[in-house]
């Protein structure tokens, strides 16, 4: 006799409403995120000199490396077209897809990565909020801000009351799209897709720099939040275990 494999009719009522409420935490994260980035309203003149004093720390840690990144980027129109759209297409469009395969197949993992991003978000916003800083490209540091001499489209595409220029720090950008790539290499069952959770987080490091969005620290700072906030994660998903083992050992 062959054996079904068929999920019932309930156990698809059940799964969607748990998606459905997933959505909403993530759609209630992000719009949460993006309000506090936009009406952080800081002072240009605070913005700038914070960005000097992260200069002046990456030139006397010797870190200063924005202009060697950028400038064979910015005399090659394919990688300025290569730099823009992985930081354009390589962050939200990427994120949002993972969490959708995530959330119906791979719950676990799924969990994982939107507790880190929940965390991570909130303390990177804290830093917005307390330390606000003008990125690379606002700065006269003689770079060339990639995505905007390309096309405007993209500023335009997040409405200002939605969008702080001044929160360079930390990238996020950089941070989420490691958190992202962890997920992919834990849920992925073949080499080809592990490798893109492994490559993905590196172009994103380069793109953030290349188009001069952000500084080498800022990128730094992105990576230490969702380190912390994956160790979070991480610690949530062990205390939910337990109490499922527990409640399994009363029934």
């Amino acid at each position: 006799m062959a054996l079904t494999t068929e999920v019932t009719h309930p156990e698809v009522v059940s799964r969607a409403r748990w998606v459905l409420g997933q959505v909403l935490v993530v759609a209630v994260g992000i719009l949460v995120y993006f309000r506090i980035r936009g009406i952080t309203d800081a002072s240009v003149g605070a913005a700038h000199a914070h960005a000097d004093e992260v200069v002046a720390l990456e030139r006397s840690l010797g870190v200063d490396v924005e202009g060697v990144v950028q400038a064979p980027v910015a005399a090659s129109q394919t990688l300025a077209t290569a730099a823009n759209w992985v930081y354009v297409w390589g962050h939200w469009p990427v994120i949002l897809a993972t969490m959708i395969w995530l959330v119906w197949h791979h719950r676990d993992v799924f969990r994982r990565l939107r507790d880190g991003m929940l965390v991570s978000g909130f303390l990177g916003m804290a830093v917005f909020v307390s330390y606000p800083v003008a990125p690379p490209r606002l700065v006269d540091l003689g770079l060339v801000d990639t995505v905007t001499e390309s096309s405007e489209a993209y500023r335009y595409l997040q409405p200002p009351a939605f969008v702080n220029q001044y929160a360079a720090m930390p990238s996020l950008h950089a941070g989420w799209d490691l958190l992202v790539g962890l997920a992919i290499v834990s849920a992925a069952t073949t080499v080809g897709f592990r490798a893109v959770g492994v490559i993905m987080p590196l172009l994103m490091v380069w793109a953030v720099v290349a188009t001069a969005n952000h500084y080498v620290l800022d990128v730094v700072a992105g990576i230490v939040l969702v380190l912390i906030g994956h160790a979070v994660a991480l610690y949530l998903e062990r205390w939910r275990a337990r109490n499922r083992a527990a409640v399994g050992a009363y029934t």
